[in-house]
C-alpha cells in the first residue's frame, strides 16, 4: 500500500500580514491574498484524485480547505479534525514579535533555538511544552491516518493545516530529527508531499517534496539566510531510464536529460548565481552548464561529490543483481548503512566525503551569496540528511528526481541551523507530482 500524505499550509491569514502571534487563536481569518493563494493551490491539486481530505477547524485552514475543495474536479466532504490544530502558545498569542521579544526574552531566544524543549507557563501559570505537546498530537493523527486507510491498496490524502503542527507531522513521519524542527520552511499555501509505503505492519517514508511554491508565482521562496545554496540532481541519462546501477561510470546525459537540465535552467533563470560547484563527473557537469547557460560563471568541479561507488554492480539492472547477490541487494533496499558494494563503497563513505565536501563549501560562502551545486541521487540525498539531522542510513526517505531543484538557506549566526526552504521541485518538468525516471541506485 502507498498512502500519499499532500499537505498544504493555509493560505496568509489576517495576522500573518500584521506580523502577530496567531496559535490556536481562532481571532485570525483568510485575507484576499490567502484565498487566491489557496484557489491556486486547488487548480495544481486537481490533477491528483483525493480519497479524503482533512483540515484543521480554525478559520484560516478551513475557508483554506473549503477554496480548495471548490477547485477539485469532484466534491468531497472535508473531516475537520481537532489533532490538525495549531500549536498552543497561549500567552503569546494576539502579540506581535516584538512584544514577545520585550515581555518574553529568554523564551523568545529560545523558541528560535531550540523550540522542541522549550517550556512555557500556560494562563494557569502551569509549566507546558508547546512543541513536544504538538507531536503528540501529531502522532495522534498519524495513527488515525493509518488506521482508517489500512486496507485501501492506495490512497492520496490532503491534509490543509498550520506551520508547526505540519512541521511536526512531517517530522514525526521522519523519526523526528534532532532539532528538526527549525530545519524546515513551509509558507502560507505552499504544498508538499510525504509518501507512506506500509509493507503489513511496517511503514516506510519518503519526502516528494517540501514547501512548493511554483503555484503561487514563486519558483524559488524567499530567501531567510545569509546566503543560499541551490542543489539540482543531475538529468536523465539512458541508464537512469533503463534502470541501470550507473554509480561511477561517466554515462552522459540523454536527450531527456537534457531537457531536464534545460527546464531547471529557464525555472531559475532569475537567480543570479555567483558561484558554482558540480561533480567531477560528466553527467552534473553537463546540466550545470546547461543550467548557467550563457553566464560567465566558472564550474568548481569536485571529485568528493562523484556518485557512490557500486563497484561490481555498475552497469548491471536490478534484476541481474538480484540474481546474484539477493541478500545483498535486500539488504541495500532496507539497511543500506550495512552494506559495502562488492568493490565498491558504503553509503557512509559516500555521506562523510559528500559532508567534508558540503562544509567546505559552507564556509567559503559569504553574504548573500548564491550557489549552484550539481550532483548525483547518493550524494545529494546524503547531504539533506546531515542537514536535517538525520544519519545516512535513512536516505530511502529523500527523493531526488533527475532535474530535481532543492534549496538550502545558510546562516552565519553558528546558533542557526541551515533551513530547507524547499525539496526537490519538480513542477518545471511537468505537474505537481515528480515526473522523472525511478532510475537505480
Amino acid at each position: 500500500m502507498v498512502l500519499r500524505l499532500v499537505f498544504v499550509r493555509h493560505g496568509l491569514s489576517s495576522f500573518n500580514k500584521e506580523g502577530i502571534v496567531q496559535g490556536r487563536s481562532n481571532s485570525s481569518s483568510l485575507t484576499k491574498e490567502g484565498y487566491i493563494q489557496a484557489s491556486s493551490a486547488g487548480e495544481v491539486l486537481n490533477e491528483i484524485n483525493f480519497n479524503s481530505i482533512y483540515s484543521s477547524p480554525l478559520i484560516r485552514a478551513s475557508e483554506t480547505a473549503k477554496t480548495i475543495e471548490k477547485c477539485l474536479k469532484k466534491n468531497y466532504e472535508i473531516n475537520f479534525d481537532e489533532n490538525l490544530i495549531e500549536v498552543n502558545l497561549e500567552r503569546w498569542e494576539g502579540l506581535t514579535i516584538d512584544e514577545i521579544k520585550n515581555k518574553y526574552p529568554e523564551d523568545y531566544r529560545n523558541w528560535k533555538i531550540d523550540p522542541e524543549n522549550l517550556t512555557l507557563k500556560n494562563k494557569d501559570n502551569q509549566d507546558y511544552q508547546p512543541i513536544k505537546d504538538l507531536y503528540i498530537q501529531a502522532k495522534k493523527f498519524t495513527d488515525n491516518i493509518f488506521n482508517e486507510h489500512k486496507n485501501e491498496k492506495d490512497s492520496n490524502i490532503l491534509i490543509i493545516a498550520h506551520n508547526a503542527i505540519l512541521r511536526c507531522l512531517i517530522l514525526s513521519l521522519l523519526k523526528r530529527p534532532y532539532k528538526g524542527f527549525r530545519k524546515l520552511k513551509l509558507d502560507n499555501a505552499s504544498i508538499s508531499i510525504i509518501n507512506i509505503i506500509q509493507n503489513k505492519d511496517l511503514f516506510k517514508t519518503q519526502i516528494e517534496c517540501i514547501n512548493q511554491t511554483s503555484h503561487l508565482g514563486e519558483n524559488v521562496t524567499s530567501q531567510i539566510g545569509s546566503s543560499r545554496i541551490i542543489i539540482v540532481r543531475h538529468g536523465e541519462t539512458n541508464w537512469n531510464k533503463e534502470g541501470r546501477f550507473q554509480g561511477q561510470i561517466d554515462i552522459p546525459l540523454n536527450e531527456n536529460g537534457k531537457k531536464q537540465a534545460k527546464q531547471a535552467s529557464t525555472y531559475l533563470k532569475a537567480i543570479k548565481f555567483n558561484k558554482a560547484y558540480s561533480s567531477s563527473m560528466i553527467r552534473p557537469f553537463e546540466t550545470a552548464k546547461i543550467i548557467l547557460d550563457d553566464r560567465d560563471l566558472k564550474i568548481n568541479k569536485i571529485d568528493e561529490l562523484v556518485e557512490i561507488s557500486h563497484g561490481l554492480w555498475e552497469g548491471k539492472l536490478e534484476k541481474e543483481i538480484k540474481d546474484k547477490w539477493p541478500k545483498l541487494l535486500k539488504d541495500w533496499h532496507e539497511r543500506p548503512e550495512i552494506v559495502n558494494m562488492p568493490e565498491g563503497e558504503s553509503i557512509r563513505d559516500v555521506s562523510k566525503r559528500s559532508i567534508i565536501a558540503w562544509e567546505s563549501i559552507c564556509e567559503a560562502q559569504e553574504d548573500n551569496d548564491t550557489t549552484l551545486l550539481v550532483a548525483h541521487d547518493a550524494v545529494n540525498k546524503t547531504l539533506i540528511c546531515h542537514i536535517l539531522g538525520l544519519d545516512c542510513s535513512n536516505i530511502w526517505m529523500i527523493k531526488q528526481g533527475n532535474g530535481g531543484i532543492t534549496v538550502i538557506d545558510i546562516f552565519n549566526d553558528s546558533n542557526k541551523d541551515s533551513v530547507i526552504s524547499s525539496l526537490n521541485i519538480t513542477t518545471h518538468l511537468g505537474g505537481i507530482l515528480d515526473p522523472t525516471a525511478k532510475g537505480a541506485l
